[in-house]
């Protein structure tokens, strides 16, 4: 087994985990219709979830660079990041992945990407978190440890 400090054991891309949920969806959509229909509501309430994901991406991808580290989820942290939205979150990114998801699942009409949503829920924290938090754990110590305990992973 590979050691955890050098590098994150990540099995699947974080983006590609949200991507697939939806694109099932879509395809799940035209096979056995389950329409979520939130009326006029829909359109403007999707594209406010999208942006505020995206805006919170945004704050957390500028905290991690201005840490001078990376976003890649397979290469090697070089600074733990507690400032910007990591003083909120320790997944702000894929926090913000949720907005966005939540919007598409709007702008879809449908409601299987809430069906799915467990799912990409499990894949998530089991497949991209837990070997990311290993990652940290290893490479800062009791630097993570500590922030572990005063920031939730979510929000």
């Amino acid at each position: 087994m590979r050691d955890p400090a050098i590098r994150p054991l990540t099995l699947i891309p974080p983006p590609l985990v949200y991507a697939i949920a939806l694109f099932a969806a879509w395809w799940l959509q035209g096979w056995m219709p389950l329409p979520l229909d939130l009326g006029e509501l829909a359109r403007p309430l999707g594209w406010a979830l999208i942006g505020i994901g995206l805006a919170g991406f945004t704050w957390a991808l500028a905290a991690i660079w201005g840490h001078r580290t990376t976003v890649n989820p397979y290469k090697a942290a070089s600074n733990l990041v507690t400032r910007g939205p990591f003083r909120y979150s320790r997944n702000p990114i894929y926090a913000s992945d949720w907005f966005v998801y939540a919007g598409a699942m709007l702008l879809l009409k449908t409601a299987w990407p809430l069906l799915l949503a467990p799912l990409v829920f499990l894949v998530m924290r089991y497949m991209v978190i837990a070997h990311e938090e290993s990652h940290l754990e290893a490479r800062f110590g009791d630097e993570y440890r500590g922030y572990k305990a005063r920031v939730r992973r979510w929000l």
